[in-house]
């Protein structure tokens, strides 16, 4: 069944790094839903941003649900760490990984909620195989690697052909404010990524709330 209420899940790419469990924090009593982490491993994408460790040194911070999408080449080797460290959820590229299943597998092993994610240039098609066996799917609406990029409109094409046959999560990220929140649940997604439209605002209980719609 589609999950009906619209998740927020603020990415702390944005955050401030030098207070990020203060802002952690901030997010939880601003009304986030989940912690969205960008792991960047500077291969698959042109970025490198966090690993295991600061993932467990925030773990302790909050109790809100840990999301970690995973760009990077060779997933299947980094499932176990991120989990160790406090993952709720595990979320890995198509485009990076030769067995999808496996990956699948491994992380539902250690009870927890598996992702798949798809680039902007990446056809649905490639999904087919997997879309029975995992609980997110998440259509990049940008180029992964770095924040701040403009909405893709074009993706909302992708949610639309997905949630006529995908009853779970659909999670959008890149370029998400208030305005393009509404395009995305309008198409069918349901789980937000932000980052400065929450992280860039001085009130974030109202910058979560505006995105709600």
């Amino acid at each position: 069944m589609v999950e009906k209420k619209v998740i927020i899940a603020p990415s702390i790419l944005s955050a401030d790094f030098s207070r990020l469990g203060e802002e952690i924090k901030a997010i939880e009593t601003g009304g986030a839903d989940w912690v969205h982490i960008d792991v960047m491993d500077g291969l698959f994408v042109p970025n490198i941003t966090i690993g295991p460790l600061v993932v467990a040194a925030i773990r302790p911070v909050t109790k809100l649900f840990f999301d970690v999408h995973l760009m990077v080449d060779n997933p299947e080797e980094y499932v176990v760490p991120f989990i160790d460290a406090g993952a709720d959820m595990i979320t890995f590229h198509m485009e990076a990984c030769e067995n999808p299943k496996a990956i699948v597998a491994k992380i539902k092993s250690h009870g927890k909620k598996t992702g798949v994610s798809i680039k902007p240039g990446t056809d649905v098609s490639s999904l087919d195989a997997i879309l029975g066996m995992v609980d997110l799917v998440l259509v990049m609406t940008v180029e992964p690697g770095f924040g701040g990029q403009s909405f893709m409109a074009d993706q909302m094409e992708k949610v639309k052909e997905i949630r006529k046959k995908f009853n779970g999560l659909i999670q959008v990220d890149g370029g998400i404010n208030a305005g393009t929140a509404r395009i995305a649940v309008s198409s069918g997604a349901n789980v937000l990524v932000t980052g400065t439209s929450v992280f860039g605002q001085d009130n974030y209980k109202k910058a979560i709330k505006e995105l709600r719609g």
